[in-house]
């Protein structure tokens, strides 16, 4: 008897990737050489990235920042490795990241990146101390 029922998967690489909200901290480490790179590439290795809109504005003012402090080679860099990145923005609830900013404490900016690893149900990497304090709180109890 032949079986009703068949099941064919495609190799690994070709599966879903768990999505991870990153946030500028994080990003920043990897594209400008920071100390914490390789703990955040890590992190992000396998992963389908997401960010809030905001993301491109927050990438901008550190280039800024890193050029104005002579870093100019490595911001050109830095730049063009974020425009191959492979990282979709969303756009962000206002109201629902004005409360969080509210309920923890956080800067809208720091709250957008809450906002959406919630909407996502999907982990959240920063090196900001107190965003991913926030997070802990917040996302587990998520259902």
């Amino acid at each position: 008897m032949r079986p009703s029922v068949f099941v064919a998967e495609p190799p690994a690489a070709y599966r879903l990737r768990q999505p991870l909200v990153v946030d500028c901290s994080l990003l920043a480490a990897v594209l400008f050489d920071e100390p914490e790179r390789d703990e955040a590439l890590a992190r992000m290795a396998g992963c389908e990235l997401f960010a809030p809109h905001l993301l491109d504005f927050e990438i901008a003012s550190v280039a800024l920042k890193k050029s104005r402090q002579g870093l100019a080679e490595v911001t050109d860099c830095a730049l063009t490795d974020y425009s191959a990145l492979s990282l979709q923005q969303r756009p962000v609830d206002l109201a629902g990241q004005v409360a969080l900013a509210l309920r923890y404490d956080l800067s809208t900016y720091d709250a957008a990146y809450l906002w959406l690893a919630a909407e996502l149900k999907a982990p959240l990497a920063t090196l900001d101390r107190r965003l991913g304090e926030a997070a802990q709180r917040h996302l587990p109890s998520l259902e």
